[in-house]
């Protein structure tokens, strides 16, 4: 595409999905100083980012994963289950191997930590836009790392939350409807597969790789 019969390239077309003014602000100012792009529009919730792809059919989308209605993931899969060339950015303040595994197997081009958006932004939207994949160096490290992790079963996640909200093995087996033994089983398999010495580390684990969402 030309414009005005000259050799530039059509601009790369940015939906910045956010529900914090001050950081979709700050993405427009980064992106307004750059000539071969433009903000195509913003949403601040993840079914609004749904609509708003549909509307605009944007060439990169910048997703948080925090979002007030919808998590980030499942708009991720949403918006790809219609338009399956999308090419989304994660953007989060959490490091968690385990989180970026669901946003890649979402179907995510990029992941990028908020702390890195004023040095590698630019860079990601160029590379994601030329059909690359950019997972930032220490995310990467520990998607390596935790390479054959046996993942947690969704009982034992259910578990595991209701652990971190500080619950004795009586309270999780009434909530969950199942027996104390039961929970005690579920929490030998938690120790294990996190490699987690008691209940607290466990949780401690589980929330720095991005495991458990609370």
């Amino acid at each position: 595409m030309k414009i005005d019969g000259s050799s530039m390239s059509a601009p790369i077309r940015i939906l910045t999905v956010d529900d914090h003014q001050l950081l979709r602000d700050g993405i427009s100012a980064v992106v307004a100083n750059q000539p071969d792009m433009v903000i195509a529009g913003e949403a601040t919730g993840g079914r609004e980012s749904i609509d708003m792809f549909a509307k605009l059919q944007p060439d990169v989308t910048l997703m948080d994963l925090r979002l007030p209605d919808m998590n980030g993931i499942d708009a991720i899969i949403a918006i790809r289950s219609s338009f399956p060339l999308a090419r989304i950015v994660v953007l989060t303040t959490y490091k968690g191997d385990a989180q970026a595994r669901r946003a890649l197997k979402a179907g995510a081009s990029g992941y990028l930590l908020k702390s890195m958006l004023r040095k590698e932004l630019i860079d990601t939207i160029r590379a994601v836009h030329a059909g690359k994949r950019c997972v930032p160096a220490e995310i990467a490290v520990e998607l390596a790392e935790y390479a054959m992790y046996d993942g947690l079963t969704p009982r034992e996640l259910e578990v595991l939350r209701e652990v971190a909200e500080g619950n004795s093995n009586k309270i999780v087996a009434q909530v969950l409807s199942i027996t104390e033994d039961t929970v005690k089983a579920h929490m030998k398999s938690i120790l294990s597969k996190l490699d987690a010495t008691d209940r607290t580390h466990a949780v401690m684990i589980a929330m720095k790789r991005g495991i458990l969402d609370l």
